[in-house]
């Protein structure tokens, strides 16, 4: 249940008068209620503010008596799916008294004062945020802060949430100045709250002073076509250049016929799923006819990847199961498309296409398991003071700049070439569309390679340079076990220091991949299953980094080390072993599916899913596919253990996203004393 509080306090514009005679605190009070609070409060202090925050069980919704907005600002804002707390952003120029911010991949790095942002500005508070609550006690405690006048910085919170003013790089003192409102904003920013910014397009929303503003702004807000702004707004402000002008031109179109038909975005994703299979099939099956029907619905299947989340913003129908849901499935598409182009090649007799299939999904994997960590890395360090984020100049910080330079220039030759170099899912969906219908599905996973592996090199090599220059151990920040994916062999591993997990990581994937090189270039791979233990002893070295500190500037390249050495092992293991190629693949693919399931949760930082040790780890699943290998029973050890992660990973699914919630909202729902709890 959400809360809405409407916070007076230093702001002329308190007294205001709309349209239609109410005061403008009032008009925002019943808009707010129109956005989805369930509760409207008004607050005339910062400590009743804190009294209000340390009382609510659900996420605060706050304004000041200064904003005239749209409702529909108000309500994005509400359900908005970045994060739990998130802060209204407005382009306008910054005044005197109003908070400024310095924004960062989407997140409010910095608030404060115009002065203190040091020219740094991007933009400036809107006058409302959402708060979410596990940041109720850093919103109570900034409210203490910023009611007598203290710049709160980030030090423990005392049992009774008060925050000591003291010096810290210039952000703590004395600020009384601007609104409460303001100030609450500056003070959460400086306590190190996580805020995500909630830019303002097409609809309006402005902080107004005196009669004349308002009556401007009032203008504005009634001159919006809603349903036709939120139409648009539904399409991504920045995508990629085949998902912008081949998909989103017209997708639109296809969002609201969806809607008038009441699809939800997860009915959406089953049917593109459907589509992506449906397109496997007529590329495996052959055939110009066939293959030219099947490209055709893989773009069709792009376009409605595209129009789930597009619906999901139209809608306001925002959830972390469609959320991992989306994830999981757009992998799951492309690798079921990959399996189709591999049944493809090898049945027309061109070649070893499971061979093709098994390298694109692994490139691919490790690819976007990189992405995912430099992200993360990204995020932690924007999140950082810049002064201890790396050294000023050097290569690290001009690539910075350049890249910065390249962003903001929307639309130029060097924007659009950044975006399509990296190889993005809209265009590997097109190069794959274009190429399997007018050569064949050799052609198409060859050219998913060669682009694949140039922009793994490209992006590697200038991620790498500029990873050095940030310094940021983003590993030591979340459950590195978790997410190295370490089962309990790794766990009671000596731990090798001077060597740094990096390095054990990499050498860890050497082994299996001169394994997999001799097996495949010789002429009889089973003559190899004496070197399977010995692969296996080096791909063993990785566990040795695993009780280390992963604080290095490139360790966070560990978990993308790891997934390659796994998968490299399990590839070798099943060409010594005679393995079929499609088995391979599948099991790969079961990896995957689990590995995925991770990154998901990384971006949540959701705990571990529910059976999560008993998926034994990348070292205890090599070691059991090592003594399949050994015993001359790859196959049947192959499938029976993939089978079982399958398993282990559909039960975990079923138990977090359905059992565990509804448990949770039954003991919720319970009186006191019922549910087998007795009362005191």
């Amino acid at each position: 249940m959400t809360l809405a509080i409407v916070l007076a306090g230093g702001t002329t514009a308190a007294g205001l008068t709309t349209a239609t005679g109410e005061p403008l605190a009032d008009r925002l009070a019943d808009q707010l209620r129109r956005a989805g609070a369930a509760e409207v409060r008004f607050a005339a202090t910062l400590d009743e503010l804190a009294a209000l925050a340390d009382a609510a069980t659900g996420p605060l919704l706050i304004t000041g008596t200064d904003l005239v907005a749209h409702t529909a600002v108000l309500r994005h804002l509400a359900t908005s799916p970045v994060g739990p707390t998130v802060a209204l952003v407005l382009t306008d120029p910054p005044v005197p008294g109003r908070t400024a911010v310095r924004e960062e991949r989407g997140q409010v790095v910095d608030a404060g004062p115009l002065g203190a942002l040091d020219g740094d500005a991007t933009g400036v508070f809107g006058g409302a945020l959402r708060v979410g609550v596990d940041d109720l006690p850093t919103l109570a405690a900034a409210a203490r802060a910023a009611a007598v006048g203290a710049r709160p910085v980030a030090a423990p919170i005392g049992p009774a949430g008060d925050v000591s003013p003291l010096p810290a790089g210039g952000r703590a003192g004395h600020d009384d100045s601007g609104s409460a409102v303001d100030r609450l904003v500056a003070g959460l920013a400086a306590l190190g709250t996580l805020i995500f910014a909630q830019r303002v397009r097409l609809l309006v929303a402005h902080r107004v002073e005196d009669g004349a503003g308002l009556v401007a702004a009032e203008a504005a807000v009634t001159a919006v076509d809603e349903d036709r702004a939120e139409l648009r707004l539904s399409v991504k402000e920045r995508d990629d250049f085949f998902s912008t002008y081949f998909v989103s031109t017209w997708s639109p179109y296809v969002v609201r016929l969806a809607a008038r038909l009441r699809l939800t975005p997860t009915g959406v994703t089953v049917i593109s799923v459907l589509f992506a299979l449906g397109a496997a099939v007529l590329f495996g099956v052959g055939g110009r006819l066939a293959l030219v029907s099947g490209a055709v619905l893989l773009y069709l299947g792009f376009v409605l990847d595209c129009v789930d989340g597009q619906l999901a913003r139209y809608t306001r129908h925002f959830s972390a199961w469609g959320g991992w849901l989306d994830t999981m499935a757009d992998r799951a598409k492309e690798y079921l498309v990959y399996a189709g182009l591999g049944f493809g090649v090898s049945h027309a007799g061109l070649g070893n296409g499971w061979a093709l299939a098994i390298a694109a999904m692994t490139l691919q994997t490790v690819r976007h398991m990189t992405d995912t960590w430099y992200g993360a890395l990204h995020d932690e360090a924007a999140r950082r003071p810049r002064t201890t984020t790396g050294a000023s100049g050097g290569i690290g910080d001009r690539l910075n700049a350049a890249s910065t330079r390249v962003q903001a220039d929307t639309g130029s030759l060097s924007y659009w070439l950044k975006r399509t170099v990296v190889f993005p899912i809209g265009e590997r969906w097109a190069l794959i569309a274009l190429t399997v219908a007018l050569f064949n599905p050799l052609v198409s996973l060859i050219a998913v390679l060669v682009w694949g592996g140039l922009a793994f090199a490209y992006t590697g090599a200038l991620r790498t340079l500029r990873a050095r220059w940030m310094w940021v151990p983003v590993l030591d920040t979340v459950d590195a076990t978790l997410h190295r994916d370490d089962g309990p062999l790794a766990r009671r591993l000596p731990v090798v220091r001077p060597m740094g997990p990096l390095t054990l990581a990499v050498i860890a994937a050497l082994g299996p991949a001169v394994l997999l090189v001799a097996a495949a270039v010789g002429d009889e791979p089973a003559g190899l299953r004496w070197a399977v233990p010995v692969a296996l002893l080096v791909l063993l070295a990785g566990g040795l980094g695993a009780g280390a500190a992963h604080n290095g500037p490139l360790d966070w390249l560990v978990p993308a080390a790891l997934r390659a050495a796994e998968y490299l092992f399990a590839i070798a293991v099943g060409v010594v072993g005679g393995a079929p190629g499609w088995l391979i693949f599948g099991y790969v693919f079961v990896l995957t599916v689990h590995h995925y399931d991770l990154t998901a949760r990384l971006e949540k930082r959701q705990a571990a899913p529910p059976l999560h040790t008993a998926t034994l780890g990348w070292e205890g699943r090599s070691v059991l596919l090592a003594l399949a290998a050994i015993t001359g029973v790859v196959s049947i050890g192959m499938a029976t253990l993939g089978a079982y992660l399958l398993v282990v990973f559909v039960v975990s699914v079923v138990l977090a996203w359905f059992v565990r919630p509804a448990r949770s909202a039954r003991a919720s729902a319970a009186p006191v004393g019922a549910g087998g709890v007795a009362p005191r």
